[in-house]
């Protein structure tokens, strides 16, 4: 709790502990907050994607969406998360379900999964005696503030324990809650930021810099200190007296001694020494943090700088990040578990393949139904985008390349660009290429229609491009080709020209192929 309370303060810039005298300078110089949001930023700015296995790929991903992206905010818990656990070391997340409800202007607000980032402060984690990794009891403590029977505000102290088998809920140690645990698990997350062996607690990323900034704010109000002093010099006087002496700007002093003498005490402190000092501790938190100098503003000259350059210049942050990334990782995988087993027990409808969702059932082997005793059911890894910036034009040209050489797939094309479910994209790339073809299309026809009435009602053949070609002749209008031939699509070209026919005499009926196939097969 101390560590807690001392990381939280210096990330806050709260770098002292006592108040100086009036007029002094107290320095709280924020290296230590900066630092941490930069990392931060660094490991979770681009986000995360989740990849389940192919089994369940056509019905698990929508409900990680719904969890992540419609029932929470998806950002600022990644960034919530982080920040708990890179000022204190540990973050500790609940996933609850929230029960449906109305609200008082009669909306109807749907039950939904909620993710919640916790106070590493107000968790106590108890573990298995062999397995630190093993939760087999919670308790949640934290003072809030209410109003009493009189009225009057007053605080007080919830307590929540989780065990596997029940929640019990106590206000001021009074049992207000006793019921069984619904889904048979704590469903509390414990992510250590940087894990230390032998330790169930992890290691926060302010660790080293809290002393080096705490000396580098005491070496800046020495150096204040100096230059105040000598700002308004002290005015020494020998061989005279100085009763009647007035100081001032356009003061002028006479009549003194001979042998008297009268100059401002002047500095002798050689403040380059200091300053040198400063910037070795400077130096030293971007060190152990892994954050170049350039990262906060430091000015550098202008240049293209090359992806490997700069995955070079940041590699001590790449380093840390990528040790970040093993333990959040792991979490999320859990929180994901925790994520798909709520949805199982309170919705039990959400096990369901639904088409509405954009999922893709891409092999007849994938179940309609979710066995909530398969493993795989819960299992979604974790992937992390690349945090170095990223020039999209070199990265098409390469992408392009390979897809011209044969040597990727459009799927994986989509993956590298970030994509977090290419089958639906491609799926959406799809159906708009059909639209545009249809509307085409309809556009011909009406083009065609058109030039038939010019011909019949004037008798001028409409104009045809200039061609050597020769082109077949022109089947009667009205009588498609028939023979079976299909598309990948599904449909023979009878039923393309029908749809077509029906977008150009309506266009505002813009009615897709399957809606057509099946009008006509009822």
């Amino acid at each position: 709790m101390s560590r807690y309370s001392t990381n939280w303060a210096f990330y806050l810039g709260f770098h002292h502990s006592y108040r100086r005298e009036a007029g002094e300078t107290q320095n709280a110089i924020n290296y230590t907050g900066a630092l941490c949001r930069y990392v931060n930023h660094f490991v979770f700015g681009r986000g995360i994607q989740f990849e389940t296995k192919k089994k369940f790929d056509h019905i698990i991903p929508a409900l990680l969406r719904r969890a992540w992206e419609e029932d929470n905010d998806k950002k600022s818990i990644l960034y919530e998360i982080g920040e708990n656990g890179g000022v204190t070391g540990d973050a500790f997340v609940k996933v609850a379900y929230e029960e449906a409800w109305e609200d008082k202007a009669g909306r109807q607000h749907p039950g939904r999964v909620r993710i919640l980032p916790l106070s590493s402060a107000h968790v106590f984690p108890e573990y298995h005696p062999h397995d630190r990794d093993k939760l087999t009891r919670v308790k949640i403590k934290y003072k809030f503030w209410g109003t009493s029977t009189d009225g009057t505000r007053t605080t007080y102290t919830y307590t929540e324990i989780l065990t596997d088998d029940r929640i019990s809920e106590y206000i001021n140690d009074d049992l207000v809650d006793d019921r069984p645990n619904p889904i048979g698990v704590i469903p509390i997350v414990h992510i250590r930021n940087i894990a230390v062996s032998g330790s169930p607690w992890g290691k926060s990323d302010l660790d080293d810099i809290i002393p080096l900034n705490r000396e580098y704010n005491n070496i800046t109000n020495a150096i204040a200190d100096i230059i105040n002093y000598h700002a308004a010099p002290v005015t020494i006087i020998t061989g005279a007296k100085a009763t009647n002496l007035e100081k001032g700007p356009k003061k002028v002093w006479g009549g003194l001694p001979k042998d008297a003498s009268v100059f401002n005490l002047e500095s002798a402190v050689n403040l380059q020494g200091p300053l040198e000092y400063l910037g070795i501790l400077k130096n030293s938190m971007h060190e152990l943090s892994g954050v170049p100098e350039t990262a906060l503003g430091k000015a550098q000259p202008v240049s293209n700088t090359s992806g490997v350059a700069l995955a070079i210049q940041h590699f001590p942050l790449v380093q840390r990040a990528s040790l970040k990334q093993m333990q959040y990782g792991s979490g999320f995988k859990r929180i994901n578990d925790l994520v798909l087993l709520t949805l199982y027990t309170y919705e039990p409808e959400t096990r369901a393949y639904d088409p509405v969702t954009e999922g893709i059932k891409k092999d007849p082997s994938q179940p309609t139904i979710i066995d909530v005793h398969d493993p795989e059911a819960y299992q979604a890894d974790v992937v992390w985008p690349s945090p170095l910036p990223v020039d999209n034009i070199v990265k098409l040209n390469e992408i392009q390349l390979k897809m011209a050489l044969g040597l990727e797939s459009k799927r994986s094309a989509l993956n590298e660009l970030g994509v977090e479910f290419p089958d639906e994209k491609l799926r959406e790339i799809e159906e708009e290429q059909r639209q545009d073809v249809m509307a085409q299309g309809a556009l011909d026809f009406i083009k065609a229609s058109i030039d038939a009435g010019i011909f019949e009602a004037a008798g001028i053949p409409p104009e045809k491009p200039h061609t050597d070609n020769k082109v077949a002749p022109a089947k009667p209008a009205g009588s498609p080709d028939d023979s079976g031939f299909s598309l990948k699509l599904g449909m023979d070209a009878k039923k393309i020209f029908d749809s077509v026919v029906t977008m150009a005499h309506n266009p505002k009926d813009q009615r897709s192929p399957q809606n057509s196939e099946s009008e006509q097969d009822s």
